[in-house]
Formats: structure tokens, sequence, C-alpha cells
């Protein structure tokens, strides 16, 4: 097989659910556990970390892998969705699976394959930790897919499990409340095991007291540990400082090189990972800690958070898609000094993006694309949507050509973002 006909045979199993959304959901561990137990169960060769949450496991599990490394580990890194390649999911100390080995997997197991039917997701998963297994990594961070109680990687048993913010996201699969959505994020939590909770919110903490009881689990609010606080008033800057304040009253300062204000909410949950860690026997001093934070992205490849893009126009991308995510994008936004503010947004039919609109600033010019899958929400139909909410603006549904029209508008003191989904982010050109 070519590495572009293994892929197809990936793609097409059950396609991705971020493709073509709730037809290819499957809640059920079932094929998980029969691939896993046909591969040895790697799952249980390696150490690991799992990472759930609605806003801000990808930026958790990115900064704990850079951290890690930093410390002089060998760590695996699986997370979802790939923006631009399939091997981005798989890493090693920031190296992508080599896509020789992607084939062999397939090959190597094909019958299996073929017997289980199993989904574009499980294959994956399955694929990830026999990768992890035969590297002999030290620890891999493992992010959730999609919820956490019935996501396939929900078959570790972790020395850790971290739960960021929980807001409303997936509601057709995961309920349409704050405690119910909790109930399946909390999934993860096992017999025994720590779980570091990165937000306190009110609506979802006795969900995770009440579960974290029943399993025995030791649990952590880590924002009731850690005071965090950004520092560096220039939101533009690639570094951001931030002042962190144990329950010692302690005082360390840390920079990050994701300058979103937005993480803020997720620092609390990453220094209790770390100081649980550390307990554990792990070695990770200040200097990995601080390397790790200030080199997220060398480390790890890490795109599509905050992420610059241009200068003379400003431009920056965001890959946040729901309410939660978006009223933070915005308030970084508002920071930002500019003359006039473009955009460029695109989302997936499958949401409910009306408390999204909400949130956008009226004082914008907005240009309408959609990703190029078929979970896209056409343009034109997000224009129209828009403009209930007061969003003026222009269709121009291909990603790229909506960038460009948008640049010959656009004079060097204004500001253009572009996000709303993590498809439309992932085909822009220049990421």
């Amino acid at each position: 097989m070519t590495y572009q006909e293994t892929l197809d045979y990936l793609f097409n199993a059950l396609p991705m659910y971020q493709r073509i959304g709730a037809a290819a959901y499957k809640a059920d561990l079932h094929n998980t556990l029969q691939l896993c137990t046909h591969l040895g169960n790697p799952q249980h060769l390696f150490k690991s970390i799992h990472i759930g949450g609605t806003n801000g496991k990808g930026s958790t599990s990115h900064a704990l892998a850079s951290i890690l490394q930093e410390a002089g580990y060998k760590v695996g890194l699986y997370t979802s969705p790939h923006l631009k390649s399939f091997t981005e999911r798989i890493k090693v100390n920031g190296e992508e699976i080599d896509e020789e080995k992607v084939i062999a997997f397939v090959e190597r197991h094909r019958d299996f394959l073929d017997g289980l039917h199993p989904s574009f997701f499980e294959m994956t998963v399955g694929m990830a930790f026999n990768h992890f297994a035969e590297e002999k990594v030290d620890y891999a961070v493992i992010e959730v897919g999609l919820g956490g109680r019935l996501d396939s990687t929900n078959v570790l048993l972790p020395e850790l499990c971290v739960i960021t913010n929980i807001g409303l996201d997936h509601v057709q699969f995961l309920g349409n409340t704050l405690p119910r959505i909790a109930i399946e994020k909390a999934g993860i939590i096992k017999e025994k095991i720590p779980v570091v909770i990165s937000e306190t919110q009110p609506e979802t903490k006795g969900v995770f007291e009440k579960i974290a009881k029943e399993k025995n689990a030791p649990i952590y609010f880590a924002d009731q540990h850690y005071q965090i606080k950004q520092i560096d008033p220039d939101p533009t800057d690639p570094l951001c400082q931030y002042e962190v304040i144990t329950g010692n009253k302690d005082k360390e300062y840390y920079h990050m090189d994701i300058s979103a204000r937005y993480q803020e909410k997720n620092l609390p949950g990453i220094f209790q990972a770390i100081s649980i860690l550390k307990e554990k026997g792990l070695k990770i001093d200040q200097d990995a800690i601080k390397g790790g934070l200030g080199r997220i992205t060398k480390n790890t490849g890490l795109k599509g958070r905050w992420q610059k893009l241009g200068e003379d126009p400003l431009i920056y991308c965001d890959t946040g898609h729901n309410a939660d995510g978006i009223k933070l994008l915005v308030d970084q936004i508002t920071r930002i000094p500019f003359k006039n503010l473009f955009i460029i947004i695109g989302m997936s039919n499958d949401k409910d993006i009306d408390p999204v609109l909400a949130l956008l600033p009226k004082k914008a010019f907005y240009v309408f694309c959609e990703a190029n899958i078929p979970r896209a929400m056409p343009a034109v139909m997000l224009h129209e949507k828009a403009m209930k909410f007061g969003l003026l603006g222009e269709v121009v549904s291909e990603v790229n050509q909506a960038l460009r029209t948008v640049l010959k508008k656009a004079d060097k003191d204004d500001f253009i973002f572009v996000g709303g989904s993590t498809f439309v982010v992932a085909e822009l050109e220049n990421l």
C-alpha cells in the first residue's frame, strides 16, 4: 500500500467524526478493547497521563508533554484532530510518526481490521498506543477525543487524569447541561488514580467530587491551589509572562509561548499535574517547567492556538469554536489596538451557533467562509444567521480566498482574525 492508499483506508473505514459529524460517532469501547487485545494491550506498556475537558485539553496536553521533554523524559503525545497532516496526531518528543510506520501498521493488521470494522478514531488510537509501546516512551500524554466515558482513549490506566474547562459542546452526544456533560467527562476518573480539575465551576464541582469519591480517587481543584495572573500587557507578544502564586503564597514567574489570555485557565491544572507527578517520583525541576512552558510550540509542534500569521496588518488565527472559547478570544481581541477589525469565520453545521454569534463584536467587517468538509455550515447560511445578530459582511466561501479578499481591504493598522472552526484554521495555507 502507498501512504495515500493507507490514509484512504483509515478515513473510509468509518469516516472521521471531524469531517462528517454524528454518523461517525461510536459511543462504545468494544472495538477499541478488541483491537488493543489483538495488539497485545500496548496501552499497559507505558505510563500515561489522560487529559479530558471541553476547552483547553489540547493546550494542556502539549504543555505537559513539553515540560516532561525538557525534564529529559521520552514522551509520547496523542492529540486530535490534526490540522495539516494525519501524522500530527501521534508524536514522540515532538517527532511525528513516520509515514512508513502508518503503512506498516495497517498492512500488518489489515485482516483483523477488516473483520472488526473499527472507526477511523479507534484505529488511530490503537496505532498510537502501539507506536508508543514500540518506542518505549517513559510517559505518554493522551488527549481525549470526544467526551470521556466512552471515548476510545478511555482504555488507559493512567498515572494521572486532568479535566479542564467544562462547556456546552457536542451536546447531541454528551448532554445539554454542564452537570450532564461533566458526568461524561468524569468517565475518565479511575479507581485510586489522582484527578486534577483545572477550573472550579459551581455547576460541575459536585459531579466531580461525587464520582471521585465513588472511585476513591484523590481530587484536586487546581485553581484553589494556584492563582494565575497574566502580567505582560502586550497581547501580541509571542511570550506571555504569568505570575503564579501557590497555596503557600510562594510567588514565581513563568513565560509561555502561547500568548492567548485563556491560558490562565489552563495553567492551574498544568502546575497541579506537575506537582502530583513530582510526588510520584518524577524529576522535574524549575528549569524544566520554565523551559517547557516557554517552548511548547518548538517542542511539540502545536499550531492554531492564538497563532500569529502576519504583521502590518496583524493576522491571528485560533481554533476555538464554542461559546466559552469564543468569549475568551473576543476578550483577547479587544485588548489589541487596531484601526479596523476584520473577522474571517466559518463554523460547523452541527453546532448551536447562536450563542457564539451573540458574543462576536458588531464593530467588525465579517467574511463568511466554509471549510472543505461535509460537516461545514454553508457560508451563505452562516451569513444569513449572522445578520440577525447585527454581524455584517460578505461571503467568500474558500478560506484562503477569504483571507486574500480581506488583505486587499485592510490597512497596516488593522487587525484580522481567522477562526470559528478548527477546520477553517486547518485550511490556511500559511499556517
